[in-house]
């Protein structure tokens, strides 16, 4: 398994770690493993809500109010999407 070391550790965040890693009754280097784990998720969590916030700038109009309703996008597609009527598809069977 890799290994780390850290040298010139600041005091305030050495004595930070040690007592977290007293309160969660760790050793120093089971608690900085700890720490460390919860990195990706902080950061993951971070990007999730930039893509949030980049999403809902670009669904904004022009004049800063929100885009359409969901009911009317949600119609619109319906809309958009349409097969044609029976009558329709009859119809083309009979000029056939």
């Amino acid at each position: 398994m890799p290994s780390l070391q850290i040298r010139d550790l600041p005091d305030d965040l050495y004595q930070a770690l040690s007592f977290r890693a007293h309160q969660e009754h760790r050793s120093l280097v089971q608690q900085a493993v700890a720490e460390l784990r919860r990195i990706p998720a902080l950061t993951a969590g971070e990007r999730r809500q930039a893509v949030i916030a980049h999403i809902r700038a670009t669904l904004r109009q022009p004049d800063g109010s929100p885009g359409p309703a969901p009911k009317a996008l949600v119609r619109e597609d319906r809309q958009r999407h349409v097969s044609p009527a029976p009558e329709t598809l009859v119809r083309k069977d009979r000029e056939r």
